[in-house]
């Protein structure tokens, strides 16, 4: 069967002054149609070097990277910009709403990029705002929105290219807990509903909320497997300390 991702033998290198940095030393993964799958790690475990080579925005010093049975390693820019234009929907941290847009507008913004004719823009917008219950703010600006409701329009954007992987880059991160947790319900939600969500995040107690979790220490997988298991929220022991959790 074909994976939907499919990263393999991925070194991510750079060259810091004398020395060569591994981001990302040998990984190999696969992700499926379907799955919610948390990619965790520390600052430096090179969790967000492999979201952006996931996300199109970068490419691997060596080693391939599949999406949708597409070779995409080897692409210049412009071809990677239209991949993700495609096949992929972004949600940040920051929200990246465009303060003086409507709630539609910037739901609409990528697909007036990706030249969708106004009619079809609208349609999906609004198709998008209703699965994340703001249907009813569409005229409203950012600025009158929660933090946790401008969340959801981000999703709702993401959702509005029809992508085939939505790929969530620490999304609760500006939120408090209780807002955190009803966007994580969202994302739970889509996933039920048969979309293929990515999250990246350091938080144990956010990436438990996937089904699997891919860890990441090093720029190695230290950990695959679900993520109700133990051992996905387990630090190996370092230095002669403990393990912690």
């Amino acid at each position: 069967m074909e994976h939907l991702i499919e990263l393999k033998d991925v070194y991510k290198i750079y060259q810091m002054g004398e020395e060569e940095v591994h981001a990302l030393d040998g990984v190999s993964m696969t992700i499926d149609q379907g799955e919610f799958v948390a990619i965790v790690g520390q600052s430096g475990s090179g969790k967000s070097t492999a979201m952006n080579i996931i996300g199109c925005l970068d490419v691997p010093t060596s080693g391939s990277y599949h999406l949708g049975g597409v070779d995409v390693s080897t692409m210049d820019d412009d071809q990677q910009a239209e991949i993700r234009n495609k096949m992929l929907g972004f949600i940040f941290q920051q929200y990246n709403l465009i303060p003086k847009l409507t709630v539609q507008e910037n739901v609409e913004l990528p697909l007036l990029y990706a030249g969708v004719p106004a009619e079809e823009r609208r349609e999906r917008a609004l198709r998008s705002l209703e699965r994340v219950g703001l249907a009813d703010k569409c005229r409203n600006l950012p600025s009158q929105l929660s933090g946790g409701q401008q969340q959801r329009v981000s999703i709702a954007r993401a959702l509005a290219g029809e992508p085939s992987v939505i790929l969530a880059d620490e999304p609760t991160g500006a939120l408090d807990s209780r807002t955190g947790r009803e966007v994580l319900g969202f994302l739970q939600k889509l996933n039920a509903e048969g979309d293929t969500v990515v999250l990246i995040t350091h938080d144990n107690s956010i990436a438990v909320k996937a089904r699997r979790i891919i860890r990441l220490q090093d720029g190695r997988i230290i950990y695959d497997g679900d993520a109700r298991d133990p051992q996905a929220v387990v630090r190996p022991a370092e230095s002669g300390e403990e393990a912690a959790v």
